[in-house]
């Protein structure tokens, strides 16, 4: 066997007996080259030669000509966020002050900055979670590296890695799909990993190669020995080394190194002192050559091992030997085989725990103290210093809980809350009492694990005295509600903060408390309309409440609110509008996400959809300029309900299934009902009722029936589905449901969900007229209330529907005329098919096919291809002509195809479409491919004539089809 030396571990012991592992390893190098991401976990007890196999396969021609990024994790650094991201990244120099004009940062790379600088970042934008853009970043980071030649990550020692460092490599692993990408995770088998649950995540996602490392075998003992030795060696001396080392490298290269210093021979009479050196050789070993070093050297070991690789200054205070001294000892110290050869730090973690053992526990934590001391007053960053302190038994001394919350802040600042949840734990154990170290520890935890976040809180209100602290925590109380679907619990401890406030506050509070007023009171409203079961409640304080001017932030959130509350009520479309309107003017100030889209549902309700779509644009933007993917979604999803409204399906369509992409690459995505519902309706839509309630069924989100949107929304799409497969008795009953529950939410705008138009029409067509007339009666006089063309078009065709012949037509006509006033085209060519058909039927055939042409018109336009297809049959019974539907381009693409296409006909690359829908590059490579082929371009250049349509019309009909209406 090739014996090759691993110089780059710093060890004297030989790679031997593990050809076969290299082997495996090199396989899988040679898949990442193929494009075929792979993941490799390694494992093995501390010695067996983890570190030495991993370098001598990054070393080997395995790994030519492929981008190699080599980190090992730290006990000193041990679950520091993005510790092991910055030891993985440490070598490309990207911490540095011009680290922004690096070109691997180009793009969302520069999202990557807080984790690959170790002291505090400043964020360039607030109000977002640190967590996902930095994911992002990195990614993005990685895939810049990946752009020339493959990559190899090689992150050993994970064991100590961090929640956050190990999440990205999830994150990473979840989007590699075709990447040439090989992971490699090396951990030591005995140890508990500081991240097991992040650990077990990434071993159950990707379905690892895994590599455990046996024991040497006895022919590699006896290969080691001999070149050791450099002489023959006997069979028993080898099965005795190898029986006392366990077959463990690292023990054994210093078993072997101790007994051919005693000048032992590997034959029989050697045999007998294999044994009496021992299994304990390292700590015996390393004693002894302690032992024989200077009281100074062995100071400045002992500094070492408690300080890592430090400069000599440093190491030189701590050992309190002069720097030059310190110089001399690290070379006695290699040439004592305790530290490495290519850095400033002990060999193994092993050989560190020898160095310090014999200083006992009291000593240990003095000499750690004193490190943390030496960094703190160097300025080093505190998450740093907290790494010493985190090994302490106890917080000694008054310093010390300051420098935690300040660590706490910088790895929260970067997005990692694990790290800063593990600083401030510490804390708590000298300040047991501490109402902000708990405040701080639950905003850390919100998104991580709410219902710790919720138990913090609830022992926050508990200790908090002063009513204005109790605001700030029954605040975020509320909000983590929210996000854990425990909204009730979050509005009892709303309101009786806000009672108590008020009481404390009287009648001429100064502006800052009337603004953390405002604040809890919209927070009041966010959490209050979000279920059933305290809606009814919220509506009566909201209705009590003077609506503010919107000056500041929380006017805003409570002015939005306000705005979706008037709307439920459906008694003022005027006020609804004008009030989001105040809501959304705010020059030079980027709005929150509450007050967009609170907003924006507002405006949609009202027919202001030109408005509503430009707030959620706002909030895509600010999604997207942020990396914020939950937020996005959101906003998406929203988007393609609003455009469904507006009669835009193929860009509704094209919104619905670019979030359900999304979510399928995001761990939460289980928890979302929004993008399945707003692609179960545009289904629906396209003729696919059956893909629809396959999608409907995938929702995985529990109790969707306490929620007062989400609910009725899914509620719609189930109906309209259950109707278009001929179910009409199912589909009438979720009609039904859907107008109880609203009732039930006090929901009453008609136009949120016109369910009463649409149970109306299909009790019309199941012959059961007085039912219907009652439907139409109950939605028309709420209609009336609320005013706006689309709910008054919506009223009159339900009347036209159910009316028999000449009444039925007058009200159909309305309708049409009504509709036309509207955004809402799709309805509009519903009506006219509606009306189209009603005239057929009494023998008006020219009539007939003049609305019925418009209507196959306009659902053309609409994408609406179920509506258009009916009313082209109908049109050519009444004896009408009409050309050939001659199908959009985009009808041929899917809505993911068609934002990509239409991103990139506008000139942006691959990478930027990648960027901007949270895909990876090779997710937008295949839609691309795709679309050429379904159009039959041969690239960019030819899409965008191909793709041109006319811009959305609005809503009016030729003026030969408004005049013939009223031709009878």
């Amino acid at each position: 066997m090739m014996l090759e030396q691993a110089d780059l571990s710093g060890l004297s012991s030989a790679l031997v007996g593990r050809a076969r592992e290299l082997r495996v390893l090199s396989g899988h190098a040679e898949a990442a080259r193929a494009g075929r991401a792979g993941l490799v976990m390694l494992s093995g007890p501390a010695g067996i030669g983890k570190t030495s196999l991993l370098r001598a396969f990054l070393k080997s021609d395995a790994c030519r000509n492929m981008a190699v990024l080599y980190g090992s994790c730290g006990e000193v650094a041990a679950g520091a966020g993005y510790g092991g991201v910055r030891e993985l990244f440490g070598s490309l120099g990207l911490s540095g002050e011009d680290a922004r004009n690096s070109p691997l940062l180009r793009g969302l790379a520069r999202r990557a900055l807080p984790a690959l600088t170790a002291g505090p970042f400043e964020q360039e934008t607030l109000g977002a979670s640190a967590a996902y853009p930095v994911l992002h970043g990195l990614y993005w980071l990685a895939a810049n590296l990946m752009v020339d030649r493959p990559l190899v990550l090689v992150l050993d020692d994970v064991h100590w890695c961090d929640e956050r460092s190990l999440g990205w490599v999830d994150f990473l692993l979840r989007r590699a799909d075709e990447l040439p990408l090989l992971v490699v995770l090396a951990h030591r088998s005995e140890a508990e990993p500081v991240a097991h649950s992040a650990l077990a995540d990434i071993a159950a996602q990707r379905r690892p190669a895994l590599m455990r490392l046996a024991p040497l075998t006895h022919a590699a003992v006896g290969e080691m020995a001999r070149q050791i030795f450099q002489a023959p060696v006997e069979p028993s001396f080898t099965e005795r080394a190898a029986a006392v080392s366990g077959g463990n490298p690292l023990t054994l290269s210093r078993l072997l190194g101790e007994l051919r210093a005693e000048g032992v021979q590997p034959d029989e009479k050697g045999v007998r002192r294999v044994a009496e050196v021992g299994g304990q050789v390292i700590a015996s070993s390393v004693s002894a050559l302690l032992d024989n070093q200077p009281l100074w050297v062995r100071e400045v070991a002992r500094a070492i091992a408690v300080l890592g690789e430090e400069s000599p200054d440093l190491v030189g205070m701590l050992a309190d030997v002069p720097p030059a001294l310190v110089a001399e000892g690290v070379v006695a110290l290699r040439r004592a085989e305790v530290l490495a050869a290519d850095q400033a730090d002990l060999v193994h973690d092993v050989v560190r725990s020898a160095v310090l053992e014999p200083l006992g526990a009291e000593a240990l934590a003095g000499l750690r103290t004193r490190a943390a001391l030496l960094l703190s007053d160097a300025g080093r960053p505190a998450e740093e210093v907290a790494g010493r302190l985190m090994l302490l038994p106890a917080l000694t001394q008054p310093w010390m809980p300051a420098v935690l919350r300040d660590a706490a802040v910088q790895a929260e600042g970067r997005g990692a809350p694990e790290a800063a949840v593990r600083y401030l734990h510490r804390v708590l154990e000298v300040e047991p009492h501490s109402v902000p170290v708990r405040i701080q520890m639950a905003t850390s935890l919100a998104e991580i694990n709410p219902a710790e976040a919720i138990r913090l809180l609830e022992e926050a209100l508990s200790l908090a005295d002063d009513p204005r602290a109790r605001a700030m925590v029954a605040v975020r109380y509320g909000m983590v509600c929210l996000a854990v679907q425990r909204s009730p619990a979050g509005v009892r401890v709303l309101e009786e903060v806000l009672a108590e406030l008020e009481a404390e506050l009287g009648p001429g509070p100064d502006p800052a408390d009337r603004e953390l007023h405002t604040l809890v009171e919209s927070v009041l409203l966010i959490v209050g309309a979000d279920e059933k079961a305290t809606i009814s409640a919220t509506l009566d304080r909201a209705a009590l409440l003077t609506a503010p001017p919107g000056d500041t932030p929380a006017q805003r959130q409570m002015l939005s609110m306000m705005t979706v509350l008037t709307a439920m009520d459906g008694r003022s479309a005027r006020r609804t509008v004008e009030q989001a309107r105040r809501a959304l003017s705010s020059p030079g100030v980027e709005l929150e996400t509450w007050p967009l889209l609170a907003s924006s549902f507002a405006l949609s309700l009202a027919d202001e959809v030109d408005e509503s779509l430009d707030a959620l644009d706002r909030m895509l933007q600010h999604s997207q300029d942020n990396a914020a993917v939950w937020t996005f979604v959101l906003a998406l999803s929203t988007r393609a309900l609003v455009l469904h409204g507006a009669g835009a399906f193929p860009d509704a369509l094209a919104d619905a299934q670019t979030s359900i992409e999304i979510i399928g690459e995001e761990r939460w995505g289980d928890g979302a009902a929004l993008p399945q519902i707003a692609l179960a309706t545009m289904l629906v839509e396209r003729g696919e009722a059956e893909r629809a309630e396959e999608v409907l069924r995938g929702i995985k989100r529990g109790g969707l029936d306490r929620f007062v949107i989400e609910y009725h929304w899914s509620l719609m799409a189930r109906a309209r589905a259950r109707w278009a497969l001929g179910d009409r008795e199912a589909a009438l009953g979720l009609y039904l449901e859907c107008g109880e529950s609203l009732e039930e939410s006090r929901f009453s705008n008609p136009a949120f969900l016109p369910w009463w138009s649409e149970a109306a029409c299909l009790l019309s067509v199941m012959n059961r007229g007085d039912e219907a007339r009652e439907m139409t009666e109950y939605g028309g006089e709420l209609a009336q209330r609320w005013g706006t063309p689309r709910a008054l078009g919506l009223a009159a065709l339900a009347r036209g529907v159910i009316a028999p012949g000449g009444t039925g037509i007058e009200a159909l006509t309305e309708s049409v005329f009504t509709l036309a006033g509207s955004p809402a085209r799709a309805e509009h060519a519903k009506a006219e098919f509606v009306l189209g058909r009603a005239l057929l039927k009494t023998g008006d055939q020219r009539g007939a096919r003049e609305h019925l042409r418009t209507a196959a018109d306009l659902a053309q336009r609409c994408g609406a291809l179920a509506l258009a297809g009916v009313a082209r049959r109908l049109l050519v019974t009444a004896g009408g002509r009409m050309r050939k539907m001659s199908a959009s381009p985009l009808d041929m693409l899917t809505g993911m195809e068609r934002r990509v296409a239409g991103l990139a006909a506008a000139g942006a690359s691959n990478r930027s479409i990648a960027e901007t829908l949270f895909v990876t590059v090779r997710t937008i490579e295949t839609h691309l491919t795709g679309v050429y082929r379904k159009l039959g371009v041969s690239g960019r250049t030819e899409l965008g004539a191909v793709l041109h349509t006319p811009d959305i019309p609005d809503g009016q009909p030729p003026g030969w089809v408004s005049e013939s209406r009223w031709r009878r």
